[in-house]
């Protein structure tokens, strides 16, 4: 009995620190003694010597373990369910989509500010192949449009560089249904489907906020995906995806300049000192290891039931679940990247289209002005407009004869590059420190002005900057290698949008002459020379 007693009372102390800092094991057996001199009095339970209270506590460790493992670990160990619990088990390609965004253990560059910065990863993974199907690096945090972009790149992945080696391995998830013989014109009316009509089928996700937005779930919905959130603060539930975080640290993050390690205790003195590789050349070099290296090896969590001691890998996994499942239909449809955009629904006015106080024109609109003023209800005269959260300088609309239509902004002739919507909501609130009455466009130029004096100054800036400048290097990138999708960051760029119809003369951005191939004149190239010395001068001070 005092030996039953002793141990309820130190097995209940333990599970009080559950969801608390690691205690020692001497505060533990002084609150076991008060807790049994508080139930049955002072000296009715005898307690053991410090060496036996001490290997009682060892023993207990290993039912619910408290003081050698860390308090993460303990907390995961204490929510498992008493029994054994059932798990999905993929059975084809394209059936469940793991998707998850991580901090890389590694520091970036701005190629505008010139300073280290905070990088994410968001991936998304094939669970029964274990192929990559989308990578995107972002800096300081990921956006919804972030993840759009992640899963837009399943439907249609990006071309392989030609400076990758022959040996690299992209696996296509999907094929188009053009490319595949129609089964009922060579063998005649047949009862249903060939194969999975969209790919993927189900995306599991945990409860981070850009997965759970209306933007992402809005997505889905149009696609025909459904949404699988895993259980709250469990990591097991997308475990494959969590492994090749492990995986990607260990064989490539950490031979890399810039390695921090994966926590605090494991930071060198000064890592920042070492990040040069900037946020695009990191993700092309992410994107290059997995098709390079991690499609092509063994992977010891692939096995075939039928042959257990097979070792696959993921492209020869892939190759498997084809030779299973069939080949997976992906939708043909040329317009498909405006699917991925967020959609807002407004009515349509005399002078456009006003979107956050944005107001937008063009061709489109014809027939739909004169129903502000009709007896028509509201939400019939409610139309839905396509938004690239980073572009805001248009927006995009489907008519009723399925035809895509570019409505611009008003102050877009003003610009020459893209402008997120962050961005010019920082402006409105930059302009109203100076005026009384701002408004955009005055809200823009001061932005633009601030950026020519000095980037970087604030966090908020400095993440603003740290976005527009990729934007900013896929303007400067020459016509004919505008294609290489690895420097164009906004979801426009990402998802290859169809081309529109040019705006008129009048309102045409500034088109630079063809000139000859030696590159920007000189007078172009001091002030370049110019900016990057003052921009290192105010670093340096």
């Amino acid at each position: 009995m005092p030996i039953r007693a002793g141990v309820e009372a130190a097995e209940e102390v333990l599970g009080e620190y559950e969801e608390e800092s690691r205690p020692s094991i001497k505060l533990v057996l002084e609150r076991v003694e008060a807790r049994l001199q508080a139930v049955f009095g002072a000296g009715t339970v005898p307690l053991p010597k410090r060496t036996a209270g001490y290997r009682w506590m060892q023993e207990l460790e290993r039912r619910q373990p408290t003081f050698r493992l860390s308090t993460k670990r303990n907390r995961e160990i204490a929510e498992r369910p008493g029994g054994a619990c059932g798990k999905l088990r993929p059975t084809r390609p394209g059936e469940y989509l793991l998707m998850d965004t991580t901090r890389l253990d590694v520091f970036a560059f701005g190629p505008v500010t010139l300073k280290w910065v905070q990088a994410e990863l968001t991936v998304a993974m094939d669970w029964y192949t274990r192929c990559i199907t989308g990578i995107r690096v972002t800096p300081v945090s990921t956006k919804a449009v972030d993840a759009a972009a992640v899963l837009f790149q399943t439907y249609r992945p990006r071309p392989i560089p030609s400076t990758w080696p022959r040996e690299a391995a992209w696996p296509d998830h999907g094929i188009p249904r053009a490319v595949l013989i129609d089964a009922e014109a060579a063998h005649g009316p047949i009862t249903g489907a060939v194969g999975p009509a969209l790919a993927p089928e189900t995306l599991i996700v945990d409860h981070g906020k850009i997965y759970l937005s209306e933007y992402l779930t809005s997505v889905c919905q149009r696609l025909g995906i459904s949404i699988q959130p895993a259980r709250l603060r469990t990591g097991r539930d997308k475990g494959p995806i969590e492994r090749f975080f492990r995986t990607l640290r260990e064989d490539l993050l950490q031979v890399l300049p810039g390695y921090k390690g994966p926590d605090i205790h494991s930071r060198g003195l000064n890592p920042e000192k070492d990040a040069f590789f900037f946020l695009h050349e990191l993700e092309a070099i992410i994107r290059e290891w997995v098709a390079v290296v991690y499609h092509r090896r063994p992977h010891s969590g692939l096995v075939d039931p039928h042959l257990p001691k097979l070792n696959l890998s993921p492209t020869a996994m892939f190759e498997h679940g084809l030779a299973r499942a069939g080949y997976i239909e992906v939708p043909r449809d040329p317009d498909l990247a405006y699917e991925f955009l967020k959609v807002k629904m407004r009515t349509v006015q005399h002078y456009g289209v006003e979107i956050d106080g944005r107001r937008y024109n063009g061709e489109g609109l014809e027939g739909l002005r004169d129903m502000a003023g009709s007896d028509v209800e509201l939400a019939k005269r409610r139309h839905p407009f396509c938004i690239d959260p980073d572009d805001i300088t248009r927006i995009y609309f489907r008519d009723r004869e399925r035809t895509w239509h570019t409505l611009r902004w008003e102050h877009a002739p003003g610009l020459q590059m893209p402008l997120s919507e962050e961005a010019l909501q920082f402006a409105r609130r930059l302009a109203a420190k100076q005026y009384t009455y701002p408004n955009d466009k005055l809200a823009v130029s001061l932005l633009l002005e601030r950026w020519n004096l000095g980037l970087g100054n604030s966090l908020v800036e400095r993440r603003m900057a740290l976005r527009l400048s990729r934007e900013q290097r896929a303007v400067e990138i020459p016509e004919k290698t505008a294609t290489t999708v690895d420097t164009l960051p906004s979801v426009t760029h990402v998802m290859s949008l169809p081309a529109q119809a040019e705006p008129p003369a009048a309102e045409a951005a500034p088109v630079v002459e063809e000139g000859d191939d030696d590159g920007d004149s000189l007078e172009e190239l001091d002030e370049e020379i110019d900016f990057y010395a003052t921009a290192l001068k105010d670093i340096d001070d």
